[in-house]
């Protein structure tokens, strides 16, 4: 049978879509208060030409029947709280801890359905915002050796003398070495090549606003990787912060105050060590069940049978 026509017929008459309890508003919202366990994890996902769906899950679920609590259309705030809060007030009561990125909108959501639950923004998030940062500046560095050539090309035209490019010991001209650094200022540095290590120094030589940003970075990392105690990385972050604020760049300021307006959210990671990692464990696994059928083109059936599987 054709591939097309059993999927057909699947949909239409071997599987129970047509007389599923929530097909009349799938679109909308999917609702499982069954599987609510004491900690939660929100993020949202993309299902079909950049539509961002809100999803709940349970980790308890470990990704299979019972991690699925809520599906919701859309980011905004009022109306993932307006679906949230048809699960009895007394099961939200007892929602111990939610995780979720650094989004002010599900932070909102998380302090209106579950007010007594500990909020917890991901570390990994926190991570990724000052990598931004750094890429950032990499960027901004990229552009003046490309305006430094492209002056120093004008001049040899103007001289009558062929262009001989700079290059570094490594290769790399003025332009390509930054270009190339991407990889390397967004890797742990015990991940290097020996390739890798021979352009991060000589980047840090030549950069070292680059040198003290990625410095910060493992700092960081090192921060969240050793120390459970609340009130150590409490003093261990005000130390970093001051740090921070001395590097040149403007994203660098975005990202303390992004950090001080999440200080406690942050710091609430140290209690439990709690992430965001089973949600975008989960987003993946949405994803590549949308790979499978090469995109959704019927939002409702796909949710049905991504309940099947995890609701």
């Amino acid at each position: 049978m054709n591939g097309k026509s059993l999927a057909q017929q699947y949909k239409e008459f071997f599987s129970d879509f047509r007389q599923w309890n929530q097909l009349g508003h799938a679109r909308e919202y999917l609702l499982f208060p069954e599987n609510i366990g004491p900690d939660l994890c929100i993020d949202e996902s993309s299902l079909s030409c950049g539509e961002l769906y809100t999803f709940v899950t349970n980790p308890a679920g470990h990704g299979g029947k019972g991690s699925l609590v809520a599906v919701i259309e859309g980011t905004k705030s009022e109306r993932i709280i307006q679906v949230l809060e048809k699960i009895q007030r007394n099961k939200r009561l007892k929602i111990r801890e939610v995780t979720l990125d650094l989004s002010p909108t599900m932070m909102l959501v998380a302090r209106t359905v579950f007010p007594k639950a500990t909020i917890t923004n991901d570390r990994f998030h926190v991570h990724k915002l000052f990598y931004e940062a750094i890429d950032e500046l990499r960027v901004s560095l990229r552009w003046m050796a490309r305006d430094l050539e492209n002056s120093i090309m004008a001049e040899c035209r103007s001289d009558g003398r062929p262009y001989v490019p700079f290059r570094y010991a490594n290769g790399d001209t003025r332009k390509q070495l930054p270009a190339r650094a991407k990889y390397i200022l967004m890797k742990h540095s015990s991940k290097w090549t020996d390739s890798q290590r021979w352009r991060a120094e000589i980047i840090f030589e030549f950069y070292p606003e680059l040198k003290e940003a990625y410095e910060l970075a493992l700092e960081l990392t090192s921060i969240f990787n050793r120390h459970t105690s609340k009130n150590t990385a409490r003093l261990l972050l005000a130390h970093w912060y001051d740090r921070v604020e001395k590097l040149p760049g403007e994203q660098f300021i975005t990202v303390l105050n992004t950090f001080h307006n999440h200080y406690d959210t942050i710091l609430n990671f140290f209690e439990k060590r709690y992430t965001n990692a089973f949600a975008e464990s989960f987003n993946a696994k949405v994803k590549a069940f949308r790979a499978q059928f090469h995109g959704v083109t019927d939002i409702p059936f796909f949710l049905y049978r991504l309940s099947k599987l995890c609701a």
